[in-house]
């Protein structure tokens, strides 16, 4: 379940998120992190997928049977995570989510030997109920990794632009890549063709996110 004051609509877009419980660390290493992003493609759908039972590099190979939920954006930070989502189904975005923190929280607890909640209580969700609004996530989200390097770089402007790009082009665990004209097999986790066209080609997603490192107090 979600913290939120409204329920999902099918065709509706939706910012989900949320963090570790204390605001502890959930992804301390490289295989934490690709653990939740294989996560994100294979828990999107209907049916139930045993992650032993399917080897590393056959991940994005596997045909999953129906989608329940379309996923525009995402990106993992040290403590929490971004998804934009679309609601392709009744309870699509609300089953995706129970899958996906129930199976990677059983994976974390089990590799730390701990017990308990992993995440800090439901999962939290806003609506994107205009286009200014959705269009503003995709550079919001896309943005985040840049705090890692320079946390007050939102209220007080960042000096070195070309650091924080350069940053962000190396940084795997979000969708950023997929934006900006990488290939790589984690594009298959997402649909774009469902969210609204707002870049026509990879050059004015560059642009867009350009400006908005050019700006102060975007939160």
């Amino acid at each position: 379940m979600s913290s939120r004051n409204f329920d999902f609509s099918i065709g509706e877009f939706y910012h989900v998120y949320n963090r570790g419980t204390d605001k502890r660390i959930i992804f301390n290493d490289e295989y934490d992190k690709q653990r939740f992003i294989h996560l994100l493609y294979l828990c999107n759908s209907q049916k139930n997928i045993v992650y032993r039972d399917i080897l590393a590099e056959e991940i994005y190979q596997q045909e999953l049977d129906s989608t329940i939920v379309d996923i525009g954006v995402y990106c993992l930070m040290p403590n929490h995570f971004h998804l934009l989502l679309h609601e392709k189904v009744e309870d699509g975005i609300s089953l995706f989510i129970l899958k996906l923190l129930t199976a990677y929280a059983t994976y974390f607890n089990k590799k730390y030997e701990r017990t308990g909640s992993l995440f800090e209580g439901k999962f939290k969700a806003t609506h994107a109920d205009s286009d200014e609004y959705l269009k503003y996530l995709f550079s919001y989200i896309h943005l985040n990794p840049v705090k890692i390097i320079d946390p007050k770089w939102k209220e007080n402007g960042i000096s070195d632009r070309a650091k924080a790009k350069k940053y962000l082009d190396s940084y795997v665990q979000s969708s950023y890549l997929d934006y900006t004209g990488t290939k790589r097999e984690e594009s298959r986790i997402l649909n774009k063709a469902a969210f609204p066209q707002y870049f026509r080609n990879n050059k004015e997603f560059n642009n867009y996110l350009n400006e908005w490192l050019a700006f102060k107090d975007i939160n």
